[in-house]
């Protein structure tokens, strides 16, 4: 019996190594994160990449790869299935060690078409946005269409490795034609989450390796480098202070431990609080379409009482974007600033409730969109769900906030309004017993005065 369990492990063991872990770069989201919204890492029309090949209700879309394969095939003289595959071969096992989760051996088998299918979907999507050819060419001419490819592209359990679509492009690319990159930008440019990219000029500098398609849209959306270049050396600082603000113990410290939980050690009023300590809100920039006025999400900044706050609006997929984000920075070991899980944690700390929420739209920082405000502000209390931060972007523009609340009089100011003006009939029945008192002073100083007269 033990020989015979040994002899099942060593087989086990045979062809194990940690290829799988070390070269992993789309992955399955774990339970942590899945568990508070588990449809928005789900796609909802089409599957690309083999976690989700075996959902029946995406299997309409089969009909759509083989068109966009048809046409990809028309591009180049003497093109066919075969070549394209037995090029695609040379790429497979490099593409399996990118997904992070044991693959059914049917899968495998036919990993090099699938790989070949989901792959010309997106060249060939991404060059029909690009186009913009006439609706009767294109293959999906309905625009909800589109905005559903767009969202479940950027899925993380959704992903092809990019240097497969960098091929499948370049095997048919003609001289005139575009960086991949710079249509991959116009294909998603206005979709998620209505905020600015970065210039298309700085796109031809880049030369890094990305992992897949959710990987690009991550560099899309960075800050500008002189602001990540200030607050990231600020995020190196050893630095805490603590402060007690209405009555609670709030910690600033710009050195966090990384197996500790970014709440454990890190809390800032909300948005109503920080209002009632004297702070003014600001929205900055625009959502509409092609508008220059654009800021990126990550631009808040603190300075001498006054918080700037980029305007967003919340849409059906929004939540679905920002989650997978965050997912994606979660996951991988690749080198990046994780932008969207401190960007996540900061408006977490703001909007505690709907009240923040209904204040932060009345100075048309959220914008209307989808759901009332108990909706939205249920978003974004879930959203940091199962996230862990171990650097903070907004470590600069926080402490000048806490700085800030630490005054005497924003803390006296605070105070005032946390214990007597709480709502208007409170605030009235302080003003009334405010107004006798000194009405009572003045009678007993004349009464008082009159007295010594006589």
């Amino acid at each position: 019996m033990k020989s015979s369990t040994n002899q099942i492990f060593n087989e086990r063991f045979k062809h194990l190594d940690t290829t799988c872990i070390n070269f992993a770069t789309i992955f399955k989201v774990n339970a942590g994160l899945r568990k508070s919204n588990p449809d928005a890492y789900t796609p909802m029309l089409i599957s690309i990449g083999p976690y989700h090949k075996k959902n029946s209700q995406l299997g309409s879309m089969e009909k759509y790869k083989l068109l966009y394969l048809r046409r990809f095939l028309k591009r180049k003289n003497g093109l066919d299935v075969e070549s394209c595959i037995t090029e695609i071969d040379k790429l497979k096992y490099e593409a399996l060690k990118c997904y992070g989760d044991n693959l059914d051996s049917d899968i495998v088998d036919k990993f090099s078409e699938m790989l070949l299918l989901d792959g010309c979907f997106v060249v060939e999507f991404i060059r029909e946005c690009w186009e913009d050819e006439e609706k009767e060419n294109n293959i999906i001419k309905l625009e909800w269409m589109k905005y559903q490819v767009c969202r479940d592209m950027v899925l993380l359990e959704n992903q092809l490795p990019f240097f497969v679509l960098v091929r499948l492009y370049r095997m048919t690319s003609h001289p005139t034609e575009e960086n991949l990159l710079y249509m991959v930008r116009q294909t998603l440019l206005d979709t998620f989450p209505k905020a600015k990219f970065i210039p298309k000029s700085e796109i031809q500098f880049i030369t890094e390796r990305f992992d897949h398609l959710l990987d690009v849209v991550h560099m899309f959306c960075r800050p500008s480098g002189k602001k990540v270049d200030q607050n990231m050396n600020a995020s190196t600082q050893n630095q805490c202070c603590n402060i007690s603000f209405c009555g609670n113990s709030l910690q600033l410290s710009t050195e966090i431990h990384p197996h500790l939980k970014f709440w454990q050690c890190y809390h800032i009023p909300t948005a109503r609080e920080l209002f009632d300590a004297g702070v003014s809100f600001l929205k900055i920039g625009s959502v509409e379409e092609n508008d220059e006025d654009k800021a990126s999400l990550f631009d808040i900044t603190f300075e001498k009482g006054l918080m700037k706050i980029p305007c967003f609006a919340i849409d059906d997929n929004m939540e679905t974007f920002m989650r997978n984000m965050i997912a994606f920075e979660q996951h991988t070991s690749k080198e990046l600033y994780p932008y969207f899980s401190n960007y996540a944690h900061l408006m977490t700390q703001l909007i505690g409730s709907h009240r923040d929420v209904n204040f932060l739209r009345q100075n048309k920082i959220i914008l209307k969109g989808m759901g009332d405000d108990k909706e939205v502000a249920s978003i974004f209390k879930k959203l940091s769900d199962g996230v862990v931060i171990t650097d903070f972007y907004y470590i600069k523009e926080c402490s000048k906030l806490i700085q800030h609340c630490e005054k005497p009089w924003s803390q006296m100011k605070a105070s005032l309004k946390h214990n007597y003006f709480q709502s208007p009939w409170a605030g009235a029945s302080t003003v009334a017993a405010i107004t006798l008192l000194v009405l009572t002073t003045i009678q007993t100083v004349l009464a008082f005065t009159s007295y010594v007269n006589k």
